[in-house]
C-alpha cells in the first residue's frame, strides 16, 4: 500500500516537474500567495519543480528570425504612409536574440513569453518606427533608392529602444516587395521610363558630338598636314631656284650630261642647244 502511494506521489512529483531545454533559460513566476511575482532566479537548462501556483516561461538564447507578413489566414504585413499620404505595405523581417542576463528584466517589463513579445510588442515598436521614418519621405524615394536607407534607419531606431532591456537586434529587413496603389506604381514606372529614355537621348547626343569632334579634328589634322607639305615643297622650290639663279652653268652642265650627241634636224625659231650660233 505504501509502495503504491509512493509511486503515485513520485508520479505526481514528476508531472509537476518542467524542463528548460538546451539553448533556453527559464523564468519562474509565482501566481499566488505572499511571494506572488517573478522569481529573481534565472533557470538554466535542466528539470525544475513547478508547483500548482507557479508557471514557467522559456526564453531562447539563440538567434531568432521572424517575418511579419502574410501567413495562412493572417497578414501581419506592416503598412505606413509617405509624406504625400500614400499608403505602402510590405512584409518585414527581424533577426534578434535575447540577452540571457536580462531575461528577468524583459519578463518584468512585458509579462509575456518570447512569442507574445515578438508578435505584439516588438512588432509594434518596428511598425511605429517605420511609420515615423517613412512619414517624411516622398513616395519616389521610398519606392526607389531610398528604400534601403529607410529600413536601415528603422533598424537603428529599434536597436536604441530595445537593446537596453536585453533584446539584441541583428538585422531588420524587407521580406517582400513594397506594395503601392496600382496607379501610383504605374505613374512611377512611367516616370522612370521617361527618365531613362531622356538619359539615352543625352547619351546619343554626346556620342554624336564626340564623333563630330573627332571628324573635325581629323580634318584639321589632314589640312595641317597638307599645308605643311605645301610649305615644304614651296620652300624646296625656292631653295632650288635661288641656287640655280646663282649658278646658271649648272643647267647647261645637267643638259650636257643628259645629251645623246645627236643634233636636232629642225629647231624652228628656237636655238640649237648647247651651241652658240654667231649671227653673221
Amino acid at each position: 500500500m505504501y509502495k503504491f502511494l509512493g509511486i503515485i506521489g513520485l508520479s505526481v512529483l514528476l508531472m509537476a516537474c518542467d524542463k528548460v531545454p538546451t539553448g533556453n533559460v527559464g523564468v519562474k513566476v509565482h501566481l499566488l500567495g505572499g511571494g506572488k511575482g517573478v522569481d529573481s532566479e534565472l533557470l538554466t537548462p535542466g528539470r525544475y519543480y513547478i508547483g500548482w501556483n507557479e508557471d514557467l516561461f522559456l526564453f531562447p538564447t539563440f538567434t531568432q528570425t521572424y517575418v511579419w507578413g502574410p501567413y495562412k489566414n493572417i497578414d501581419q504585413s506592416m503598412s505606413f504612409q509617405t509624406v504625400e499620404g500614400l499608403s505602402v505595405s510590405a512584409a518585414v523581417g527581424v533577426i534578434y536574440s535575447i540577452n540571457p542576463d536580462k531575461v528577468v528584466e524583459i519578463f518584468q517589463k512585458y509579462r509575456k513569453g518570447i512569442d507574445e513579445i515578438t508578435q505584439t510588442y516588438l512588432r509594434n515598436i518596428v511598425r511605429d518606427s517605420l511609420v515615423k521614418q517613412a512619414s517624411i519621405l516622398p513616395i519616389e524615394t521610398v519606392y526607389g533608392k531610398g528604400k534601403s536607407d529607410l529600413i536601415e534607419n528603422v533598424q537603428k531606431d529599434v536597436k536604441q529602444q530595445v537593446e537596453p532591456i536585453g533584446i539584441e537586434i541583428e538585422k531588420i529587413y524587407w521580406a517582400s516587395e513594397l506594395v503601392l496603389p496600382q496607379q501610383v506604381t504605374a505613374s512611377i514606372n512611367a516616370k522612370i521610363q521617361a527618365t531613362q529614355m531622356a538619359q539615352q537621348r543625352q547619351n546619343e547626343v554626346a556620342t554624336a558630338k564626340a564623333e563630330a569632334d573627332k571628324a573635325v579634328e581629323a580634318a584639321r589634322g589632314n589640312a595641317e598636314s597638307i599645308r605643311m607639305l605645301a610649305e615644304a615643297e614651296a620652300q624646296s622650290i625656292k631653295i632650288k631656284g635661288d641656287a640655280l639663279a646663282k649658278n646658271p652653268a649648272v643647267i647647261e652642265l645637267e643638259a650636257i650630261n643628259k645629251w645623246d650627241g645627236v643634233l636636232p634636224k629642225f629647231t624652228g625659231n628656237s636655238a640649237i642647244p648647247f651651241i652658240s650660233v654667231e649671227d653673221k
